[in-house]
């Protein structure tokens, strides 16, 4: 396994999204939004269940009707995954979801209307312990702001965080965390460097509308991968107009990068070449493929030839490295067997399904050594 990583996170207060920790010393968490329509809640329900599969640790539901907050109340009924209730404009919305059952609003205060709205609201999610996000978008900035500095940059979207901060501020309400996100990184990453430095709540991160599949992990990878290794960041949400699914995989891979965190298998894989002794491509997204539903940590490199191949292999938990007339297999980075082109999937596979179930009985067992411990001391 490769070594912890070495990013030292901004110091923050905590808030809790459901059972969900969010700042604070609390693991970088993973979110992404429904794209059903919230009244169709069958079809909402299958969409969360697949995220909720994928390692979502809080999922973020449109509610823009009453019709809708109702809707969100069936399907907060039916889910075990803490939901974000994103609202905009009427207030009675977001008192609606509160009454319902709602782990986090999404607000922004300023578009909620007068004080005394704003109030309410707040009162609301004081009683219910429910926390805020204040969330700010380059794309909807007051007219004010954008008389005052002519274009969306990213110290009209700061203003405006903090702005709505105060809103919160008044009423002594503490219980929220902040996102400001454009489309464009650089924009992007200014805002959020600017209010880490002016406030300690926790912050959300993402570049919003990125794009489709791949600009828009490009754009997010390049953005939150910049902030997040400067210790910037307590959740994120990859916006990718995509299968949401898509969105869990690409954040828990950029955490996994960092060494921020890790869930499911760590691929190293050279991009091939004429020197391959077996076909990596093919071999790399099969694997994958198969081992989609494995969840534990683990590093797994596929190397098709001994330029690279013993180097990479032995740094990895288990490994390949493709050899004329026999590939090698390496377990914890020593050679474990020879095995021929037909059998590298198979055997891959088996070892890794070994290693995830050693793993996890070792897991039981020191909780269980942990238990008759703490029986035996009372």
């Amino acid at each position: 396994m490769r070594a912890e990583s070495t990013i030292e996170r901004r110091k923050t207060r905590q808030v809790m999204v459901g059972d969900v920790a969010v700042g604070g010393d609390a693991p970088i968490s993973v979110q992404s939004m429904t794209n059903t329509e919230t009244c169709d809640v069958e079809a909402t329900m299958a969409q969360i269940r697949r995220l909720e599969d994928a390692g979502a640790d809080i999922l973020r539901i449109s509610v823009p009707s009453m019709e809708a907050a109702e809707a969100f109340g069936c399907i907060r009924q039916q889910t075990r995954v803490p939901l974000v209730a994103d609202i905009h404009f009427d207030h009675k919305i977001a008192l609606k979801v509160a009454e319902l059952g709602v782990d986090c609003l999404r607000i922004n205060p300023g578009n909620i209307g007068r004080a005394d709205r704003v109030k309410a609201v707040v009162s609301a999610a004081k009683d219910k312990n429910i926390p805020i996000r204040i969330g700010i978008n380059a794309g909807s900035l007051g007219k004010d702001l954008l008389r005052k500095y002519k274009e969306p940059n990213a110290a009209a979207m700061v203003e405006s965080a903090l702005q709505n901060i105060e809103l919160l501020n008044r009423e002594d309400f503490h219980n929220f965390k902040v996102s400001l996100k454009s489309s464009d990184v650089f924009m992007t990453i200014e805002a959020y460097r600017s209010i880490a430095e002016q406030i300690d709540q926790p912050l959300h991160l993402g570049i919003t509308e990125a794009g489709g599949l791949r600009t828009g992990t490009v754009k997010s990878a390049v953005g939150l991968g910049l902030l997040l290794m400067e210790g910037i960041g307590d959740t994120i949400r990859i916006s990718l107009a995509a299968d949401p699914v898509e969105e869990i995989k690409v954040g828990f891979d950029l955490l996994k990068c960092l060494r921020l965190r890790s869930r499911g298998i760590n691929f190293v894989a050279c991009p091939s070449c004429s020197r391959q002794n077996f076909d990596v491509v093919a071999t790399i997204n099969e694997l994958e493929r198969r081992v989609e539903d494995v969840v534990t940590p683990l590093d797994v490199a596929i190397m098709g030839c001994i330029v690279n191949g013993p180097g990479e292999a032995k740094e990895a938990d288990i490994g390949i490295t493709g050899a004329a007339p026999s590939n090698l297999i390496y377990s914890d980075g020593k050679p474990d067997h020879k095995v021929t082109n037909d059998r590298i999937l198979n055997d891959l596979e088996e070892m890794i399904r070994q290693r995830v179930a050693d793993k996890q009985a070792a897991v039981t067992q020191d909780s269980t050594n942990i238990s008759s411990n703490s029986q035996g001391i009372s």
